[in-house]
């Protein structure tokens, strides 16, 4: 083929493809774009920073001690980085499409601007994908569906910084853009390209947008507020469950249903001086201590009860531990990611801080890890051990 052929090929081609004037709605550009972009750069922020507060409380040794209490942080931090990752899905789509015209302005033919074009096409794919990307996963994770190969949590927190790095980026780039965008009044029926008399306004749109997102997040993540489980109609979780407590994996389904029914079933105390083990009546005939603790898990779901038991102070003192110890607490069961967990010295002598026996009153539920089960205050869900068999008290 023919350098003359070719080029009427490539106009054929830029025929098909839309121009930017070919979008005729007034309710696209700039002072659309940059508003909705304020709110989903707030949104992205609170879910960036409650979920590098998650992240850093699943770690095995946080990088910085984390605070015992209150009792409810975990549970208010998840339930923000739930809330704002789900607001953020209306504020994307509305954001993509006032600014999708810009999809088809075509690049300039000298050299040093088509780079800087380029390079300014390549962040901005990156931020859309990284963005789609976190709000596709965390709504899939949400829902505790996977159909993926790779780890969630590694490629979550991962990606997290890939977004907000090119967030930054982004607004450093467009922020003239966007200074002149907020002097402009939103609607303004003299100016060109505005919406017709008569047809929605911007204002109209931008209202229409954030009470989507205030619908989107209370349909989703209300179930725990007094008076609006009923329309928490998207809620992964209610309040259903053995004792009033939803649970996410079953005796069965972590394949201990026959291991918690032992009556030979012994709870082993590894410390620096000794080890002992105690059975259930042994347990039972300790100090008891009861406390009001919720499980909060990173799907964004919680819920309280009261629980009761040991506190695990008083059992890391049977076999020499001291308050400047970490408690690593393992399960029953033999497979999964969180069958074992590690619990920091402040947390190990905080006196919330319990090998469970009771919920309610009431002898646990082999789902809510009967025999014997960890909770302790301020702690992710995924962390909170059920049907434990052995306590190991470590040096930090």
């Amino acid at each position: 083929m023919n350098e003359r052929a070719l080029r009427g090929v490539a106009a054929r081609i830029d025929e098909c493809i839309p121009r930017t004037e070919s979008f005729t709605s007034g309710l696209r550009g700039p002072r659309t774009a940059a508003r909705i972009g304020l709110w989903l750069g707030i949104t992205f922020s609170i879910a960036f920073a409650t979920g590098l507060y998650s992240h850093a409380s699943q770690l095995a040794t946080p990088p910085v001690a984390l605070p015992t209490g209150p009792t409810r942080l975990y549970q208010v931090t998840q339930a923000l980085h739930v809330a704002a990752g789900t607001a953020s899905i209306p504020l994307l789509l509305v954001k993509l499409w006032s600014v999708f015209p810009r999809l088809f302005v075509r690049p300039p033919t000298r050299p040093r601007e088509l780079v800087l074009h380029l390079l300014e096409r390549g962040s901005i794919a990156l931020l859309v994908g990284a963005a789609i990307f976190q709000l596709v996963t965390g709504l899939a994770n949400s829902a505790q569906w996977y159909p993926w190969s790779f780890g969630f949590v590694g490629a979550h927190y991962a990606l997290a910084w890939v977004a907000v790095g090119s967030l930054a980026v982004h607004v450093a780039v467009k922020l003239p853009v966007i200074r002149r965008a907020f002097a402009d009044p939103v609607d303004d029926e003299h100016a060109p390209g505005d919406p017709a008399p008569g047809a929605p306004t911007r204002r109209t749109l931008l209202h229409a947008t954030w009470a989507s997102a205030a619908v989107a997040v209370v349909a989703t993540t209300a179930a725990e507020v007094p008076g609006l489980r009923r329309v928490a109609v998207l809620a992964v979780r209610s309040g259903q469950g053995p004792q009033g407590i939803p649970v996410n994996r079953s005796a069965l389904a972590a394949g201990v249903a026959d291991l918690v029914a032992d009556p030979a079933w012994r709870l082993r105390v590894i410390g620096p001086t000794t080890t002992v083990e105690l059975s259930l009546d042994d347990l039972r005939a300790m100090a008891q201590h009861s406390a009001v603790l919720p499980i909060s898990c990173v799907e964004g779901w919680s819920a309280s009860g009261e629980w009761g038991g040991v506190p695990v102070r008083d059992v890391m003192a049977l076999v020499g531990g001291g308050p400047s110890d970490d408690v690593v607490v393992r399960s029953l069961q033999t497979r999964g990611a969180y069958r074992e967990s590690r619990l920091p010295a402040n947390f190990a002598r905080h006196g919330d801080s319990l090998l469970a026996l009771t919920l309610g009153g009431e002898p646990l539920d082999p789902d809510h890890g009967f025999p014997c089960r960890l909770i302790a205050p301020a702690r992710p869900g995924v962390l909170q051990t059920k049907w434990v068999h052995e306590v190991e008290v470590v040096a930090p």
